[in-house]
């Protein structure tokens, strides 16, 4: 293939990626540690990007070989981003920061679609309220972190960089303009079963454990006034919420833009595989509206379904 086609499509990829030039160069810039005029050139085709900021690059923004050279090999890659999140690198503070404003870009495109099913409460929702998202990764170093001794709840400590970002993230989410979940019908009674574990073993103490429950209280009111609005109180913004009928094994999601599409399977709850290929994304999107179609929306319409859901989930903390 000639070198100037895929070099070509290298750099329309990142017009893609950001479409201002301005931002582009800032990006740039920020993630290659290189002056303005440096980026400007590269930009230009004056100089070539060096293979090692091409890989950085690719690295930082999910850029695939096939999509950098043009070619399509006929199979379907997915990725997958290794994440600390209670101590994140500053190459890992730079991705969310990555991600944040990628999500803040969308709210320019009411185009956008995003969808998650879900069999554990997702992030969009856990990330408002600060004893629910440190149980979350308290259980995560728990399960996932390695052969060291289990550390108690008391002892999981979030860096304050780290909890701006999750509250930067909780804010940006809102402006999605168009967003579906579907929730396993069981969705509240395992992260309950969890946290009745963890303090069974001594792992939560009683007063914790009243925290938590404190912020389940509170994300239940939260969820339950988007569902009765189908809407973000804070930007007013579509959401719509349903309970499926079926066992769900895992969370899956995908996003929609006129310029980008991903689609993520969540797997050993701490990670996310991830695809932009256009024939995946697609299979995604048919795939989860399939499943939608065998869940009953509780978000503005159906008041029955949407009372006895959040009755049965409020009973469900009562017990905790």
């Amino acid at each position: 293939m000639d070198n100037s086609i895929w070099y070509d499509t290298f750099v329309e990829l990142l017009y893609k990626k950001f479409p201002k030039k301005a931002q582009l160069t800032r990006e740039l810039m920020s993630l290659l540690s290189i002056e303005r005029e440096a980026v400007y050139r590269r930009l230009r085709k004056e100089v070539a990007f060096p293979v090692h900021e091409i890989v950085k690059i690719a690295a930082a923004w999910s850029i695939s070989l096939d999509e950098m050279t043009g070619v399509d090999s006929g199979e379907i890659s997915f990725q997958l981003k290794m994440m600390n999140y209670i101590s994140p690198s500053e190459e890992e503070i730079k991705f969310l920061q990555y991600v944040i404003q990628s999500i803040e870009h969308l709210k320019n495109y009411q185009e956008v679609e995003f969808m998650d099913i879900c069999n554990k409460l997702p992030r969009q929702f856990l990330a408002g309220y600060d004893y629910l998202n440190r149980f979350y990764l308290f259980k995560l170093t728990c399960q996932y972190g390695g052969e060291k001794e289990i550390i108690p709840f008391s002892q999981i400590n979030i860096s304050e960089e780290k909890l701006q970002i999750t509250r930067a993230y909780y804010k940006a989410i809102k402006h999605v303009p168009n967003s579906s979940f579907v929730f396993d019908s069981k969705v509240f009674q395992y992260l309950i079963n969890d946290i009745r574990y963890f303090h069974s073993i001594y792992l939560v103490t009683d007063e914790e454990k009243e925290l938590i429950k404190k912020d389940l209280y509170a994300l239940l009111d939260y969820m339950l006034e988007v569902a009765i609005h189908g809407a973000y109180p804070e930007t007013h913004n579509k959401v719509n919420f349903y309970i499926s009928q079926l066992y769900i094994d895992t969370n899956y999601t995908y996003t929609f833009t006129p310029e980008v599409s991903i689609c993520f399977i969540h797997i050993f709850e701490k990670f996310e595989m991830f695809s932009y290929n256009s024939e995946m994304v697609a299979n995604f999107m048919s795939w989860m509206r399939l499943k939608r179609k065998t869940s009953i929306q509780i978000s503005e319409v159906d008041e029955k379904s949407r009372i006895d859901f959040f009755t049965t989930q409020r009973r469900l903390i009562d017990g905790l």
